[in-house]
């Protein structure tokens, strides 16, 4: 890639000393960014022609001095020519670093991810939420295994990276390591926010995701409905601990609480609401919006039956939520005894929660982007999908103003 190389040779009148004379620096920019250093002259003002970076006059004095900034000049596009033959990115520091002797770290893609990673662990609680850096961490370890996997390396030059990297390794992602399309651009998206930081601190010199197209594949969002709804909570489990996650399952569907969201709940979350009944108000764990629901009565009994359980009172919290590890592990066996071939998690809860529980009884799209938490209205337009029966109900009252209108127009029309 070209790069355009200005060079300009001025002189510090902050810098005058008690003699009169100013040193005479040099300024190197590259493709507007600027670095500068001193080339260990000084002139006094009166004597150096700004337009021209030179010294003025024609004696002996005169001509050696510009004669040593051309050999400086020179130097300068040495060093530059260096750098362009040992395929070092070229910018204005390095250019400077290379004349100064200093030698530059190479950065390399796995040295800069962990960089990232350690920073973004130090802001977890503040900035970041947990799962935030647990899904970087993952991101980096698949890194890892491609680069051993396809170049036989544990790391490499940032520089390197570049469209058949990024391609390679959405190709690796989805046949080595079995991820669906939408987990590989999703984790290659995660990938990318470390190509942006060399970008954006000058560690290489183009963009290597210009041409690469990261889109997400809509897909069928699964929901319970309400005869499935009553099917878990009916079902006789005969184990406490399935009782227990199928309640917790249940509180999620009738909130739209996420795992990380509903295991967080503590009384402080628990609040009496506008209309003087229980609310939850809480900030949601993923984006730290606020999620402002009003209880129904079945998570209300749920609370009631788990008030003084000693697993959530020992840790301050409403309920006594497993690790998720365990949650998914129950509900897939929920699922089975409940003859449900739907993938059951705290996310089908949410979803479910979004459409049967309010979208199909009619709660509007903006009340229930508030209860989810989410930041803009069409995050809950994408998630949220209008059942048949919502469609179904809609046109039934369409059809009937119009019934009626024609009734109208008919008998006017008899008049």
């Amino acid at each position: 890639m070209n790069k355009t190389l200005g060079i300009l040779f001025y002189v510090k009148r902050a810098k005058i000393d008690d003699n009169g004379k100013a040193p005479i620096y040099v300024r190197i920019t590259v493709d507007g960014i600027r670095s500068e250093l001193s080339i260990k002259r000084s002139i006094e003002l009166d004597r150096w022609i700004p337009s021209a970076g030179k010294v003025k006059g024609t004696n002996e004095e005169a001509r050696s001095f510009n004669s040593y900034i051309d050999t400086v000049r020179t130097k300068i596009y040495d060093h530059q020519k260096k750098l362009m033959d040992n395929n070092k990115t070229i910018t204005s520091e390095a250019i400077k670093n290379s004349m100064l002797g200093i030698e530059e770290k190479q950065r390399t893609i796995v040295a800069i991810f962990q960089y990232h990673n350690k920073q973004v662990k130090a802001l977890v609680g503040k900035e970041f939420a947990a799962g935030t850096l647990e899904r970087y961490e993952t991101v980096l370890r698949l890194l890892q295994l491609f680069l051993e996997f396809q170049y036989k390396v544990k790391d490499m030059p940032i520089h390197q990276i570049n469209h058949k990297f990024i391609t390679d390794l959405e190709f690796y992602l989805k046949t080595e390591r079995d991820n669906c399309h939408n987990t590989a651009i999703k984790y290659i998206k995660n990938f990318k926010k470390i190509v942006r930081i060399a970008l954006a601190n000058g560690w290489i010199d183009k963009d290597p995701f210009v041409n690469f197209k990261a889109t997400i594949k809509d897909v069928e969002r699964e929901f319970l409905t309400e005869e499935e709804i009553q099917n878990v909570i009916s079902k006789d489990l005969h184990f406490g601990r399935l009782d227990q996650v199928r309640d917790i399952f249940i509180f999620c569907c009738f909130t739209g609480l996420a795992y990380a969201d509903v295991k967080k709940l503590s009384n402080d979350d628990l609040v009496i609401g506008i209309d003087g009944s229980k609310w939850i108000k809480t900030n949601r764990t993923k984006t730290d919006v606020r999620s402002n629901i009003p209880l129904l009565p079945t998570p209300l009994a749920i609370l009631e039956k788990y008030k003084d359980h000693p697993e959530a009172n020992h840790s301050n919290k409403l309920l006594p939520v497993l690790s998720n590890q365990k949650m998914n592990a129950y509900l897939k066996e929920i699922s089975t005894l409940c003859e449900i071939t739907k993938n059951f998690s705290t996310h089908l809860a949410r979803h479910t929660f979004a459409t049967t529980v309010t979208l199909t009884n009619g709660v509007s799209l903006e009340s229930v982007s508030k209860m989810l938490g989410h930041k803009s209205i069409k995050t809950t337009q994408h998630y949220a999908k209008i059942v048949d029966r919502k469609v179904s109900d809609d046109m039934l009252l369409l059809k009937a103003k119009y019934t009626n209108n024609a009734v109208q127009i008919q008998q006017e029309m008899a008049v």
